[in-house]
């Protein structure tokens, strides 16, 4: 199984080499890079949501917090992009280990209210703090410099992405497939069961949040320096909707399904831009027949079937 899913990140490296020698404009070479950033926080996401079963709906939240550090540290304090990052990411990962403890405790819908509770909270900070943020309106983001060299360009955000992105699946294979990912398993199976074999189950479920909400402050930060730009939107609740829509259609508990979910979800609101109107509708239509026909999601349904298959 190990040996299938690397055999799967050879097949991911190989097409993020070829992607950007074929993409015919820069129109789709930026689509790219936003499946990409989708991307890595799906899978971030779908190591708590399919992986140990516990849902979070306000995970834009997280986004939020490292793209506004991204501008908001730079622009006031005079901080490199590069600390801010890093910076957003430790404040994320703190907000959630401080809030994992008390939301943990609850289960099914009422985790989810609690995760939407939190995830409204920070959108709401995001928009009030005019002062600091720019408000509804949103504010610019210095560029990023490395070594006195400004990545400007889509091609050089291309190979920051992609090489995140393979790096994002390199790890998520790793963890699953460890002690740690095999407690995860069974704290999603049974958490009766898992405490009976000796696992620590709140000790789990707060390093699992934590590490989704560090996925997602650091693609948060990304976006924001390779835009130039951020507004509360990145943290609203319909793009947190949005990134749970991506687990689920692509497959829970799957790295590569979380990679499908995310090219197509990505890509999906463009393809429908052409039902001038009807767009919401077309997609919402797409949406309801995949959890008919795929309950699975896409990837472990055809897995299943080709499996049988053979």
């Amino acid at each position: 199984m190990k040996q299938q899913a690397f055999f799967g990140l050879y097949l991911v490296v190989l097409i993020l080499l070829v992607l950007p020698f074929v993409v015919p404009n820069s129109f789709y070479l930026d689509l790219v890079i936003h499946m990409g950033i989708n991307a890595v926080v799906v899978l971030g996401l779908n190591l708590l949501i399919g992986f140990a079963g516990q849902i979070s709906m306000g995970h834009a939240g997280f986004l939020g917090i490292g793209a506004y550090a991204c501008a908001v540290l730079p622009t006031h304090f005079g901080w490199h992009p590069a600390a801010a990052v890093a910076a957003g990411a430790v404040a994320a990962g703190a907000l959630a280990a401080l809030v994992a403890r008390p939301i943990f405790k609850l289960k099914g819908h009422y985790l989810a209210m609690a995760t939407l509770g939190l995830g409204i909270i920070l959108n709401i900070a995001m928009r009030n703090e005019a002062s600091w943020t720019g408000g509804p309106d949103g504010m610019s983001v210095p560029p990023m410099e490395l070594w006195g060299h400004a990545l400007d360009s889509d091609q050089q955000w291309y190979w920051v992405v992609a090489a995140l992105l393979c790096i994002s699946v390199w790890a998520s294979i790793n963890l699953i497939n460890s002690p740690f990912g095999r407690a995860l398993r069974a704290l999603h199976g049974s958490e009766v069961a898992s405490q009976v074999v000796g696992v620590n189950i709140v000790r789990y479920k707060v390093a699992i949040f934590v590490l989704s909400a560090v996925f997602a402050s650091l693609m948060g930060s990304i976006t924001a320096l390779y835009v130039g730009f951020v507004t509360p939107n990145v943290a609203d609740f319909f793009h947190s909707i949005e990134l749970v829509t991506m687990v689920v259609i692509g497959g829970m508990a799957s790295v590569y399904g979380s990679l499908i979910g995310a090219v197509l979800l990505t890509a999906l609101p463009q393809a429908l831009a052409t039902f001038e109107g009807w767009e919401t509708v077309a997609f919402g239509a797409i949406l309801m027949l995949s959890m008919i026909f795929l309950p699975k999601g896409l990837v472990p349904t055809l897995a299943a079937k080709f499996g049988k298959a053979s």
